[in-house]
């Protein structure tokens, strides 16, 4: 394993976000395995919440699909594992809070919450199933515009 993915195993053990990981696929009554990079996969997460068909706590990677069917999306699960380097750079839990601020920034800014998100886009939009979206029309009108109010439009 590489150093940086054992970096990223220690720090997501040392400060919990694994632990709660291995809480939520309980929870969620998914079946665990080991897999690459020091990674765990939950596949047949059971819960109605989140509603994506993938998502990241800690180390643990959580799904709705079958182990065979997880292990075929290749870009999904890179995304994912993106998503636990995140948490060992933001302290573990932490992320939760600044993921879903970035979530509501970008919903008030595209009307998406996965478009303008800065922890999806640094994921991989495309590997995550996102799709980059246009801003609101009025902001978008704004940002033409260069921001300055009292001057006519163009």
């Amino acid at each position: 394993m590489r150093t940086a993915y054992r970096v990223r195993l220690v720090a997501n053990l040392v400060n919990g976000s694994t632990l709660a990981g291995l809480l939520v696929a309980a929870a969620g009554r998914a079946s665990l395995a080991r897999t690459a990079d020091g990674l765990l996969t939950g596949t047949r997460y059971r819960l109605p919440v989140p509603v994506a068909p993938a998502f990241t706590v800690g180390n643990v990677i959580l799904a709705r699909s079958d182990r065979a069917a997880l292990a075929s999306m290749e870009a999904l699960l890179a995304h994912e594992a993106r998503h636990a380097t995140q948490y060992a750079w933001c302290g573990g839990l932490a992320m939760l809070p600044m993921y879903f601020l970035a979530a509501g920034v970008s919903w008030g800014l595209t009307g998406d919450f996965g478009a303008r998100n800065v922890f999806e886009r640094q994921a991989g939009l495309a590997d995550g199933g996102y799709t980059d979206k246009p801003l609101r029309p009025a902001l978008a009108r704004f940002a033409r515009q260069g921001g300055q109010r009292g001057e006519p439009a163009a």
